[in-house]
């Protein structure tokens, strides 16, 4: 079985905006040493070493649910205080700007650029197993060069086009090269489902939780 990887005690406040595979994520989440509470208001977030926004669905509907349930504060909350947030498969296309796949709703705009269609050649939506080619000193990217290690399974239809190069920190192949992670230190996102990902997801998890537990504690041994 895949070792645990992650930080004991490291809080984690997953948004329920009730469009998002919450369970799956939740037990992932857990078995990597989290300690998870699922919040469905903005309050709930408060005090979490992170937060965790995952989403599958529709763009402009999902925006929606999380405006109305104050969830939108939460997360940009989140960002200004320096907590990190990490988004999954629809909740990364949630952190950018717009989406071609509801024109004219804002994003949570915490990543510039924005969401098209895949313009493929290939069947769309994109459903299966593909291997992430990671840019060098991705956080989230495994040790070593092992493919199993960087194969993930996905389900969608639209990309993320980062505004900023810098920003993509993995790419994957549907008959064109799409961006399957991206972000910076302190907001990031993954296009793929860790928690249906096996043993690479769950060590991606173990590994994004790691570097939240190291940044608290970093953060705790130099406050003044």
């Amino acid at each position: 079985g895949q070792p645990v990887t992650g930080t004991p005690g490291v809080r984690v406040a997953v948004l329920d905006y009730e469009m998002s595979n919450l369970r799956s994520a939740v037990k992932a989440l857990e078995l990597v040493g989290a300690r998870v509470r699922v919040a469905r208001a903005p309050g709930e977030a408060a005090g979490a070493d992170a937060v965790v926004l995952p989403g599958v669905g529709h763009f402009g509907e999902a925006m929606r649910r999380i405006r109305a349930a104050g969830l939108d504060r939460a997360v940009r909350a989140a960002r200004e205080e320096g907590v990190p947030v990490l988004g999954i498969c629809l909740g990364l296309q949630l952190l950018f700007e717009e989406s071609e796949e509801a024109p004219g709703v804002a994003g949570l705009g915490l990543l510039p650029g924005e969401v098209r269609r895949l313009r493929t050649e290939r069947k769309v939506p994109h459903i299966g197993w593909s291997r992430v080619r990671w840019a060098a000193g991705a956080p989230l990217a495994p040790p070593g060069d092992d493919p199993a290690g960087s194969t993930y399974y996905f389900v969608h239809s639209y990309g993320c086009v980062p505004a900023e190069p810098a920003l993509v920190q993995g790419t994957a192949d549907h008959g064109v090269e799409f961006c399957a992670a991206a972000g910076d230190a302190a907001v990031s996102g993954v296009q793929f489902h860790p928690e249906k990902s096996s043993d690479a997801g769950i060590g991606l998890l173990g590994r994004w939780l790691a570097g939240v537990g190291a940044a608290r504690d970093l953060g705790a041994a130099t406050a003044p």
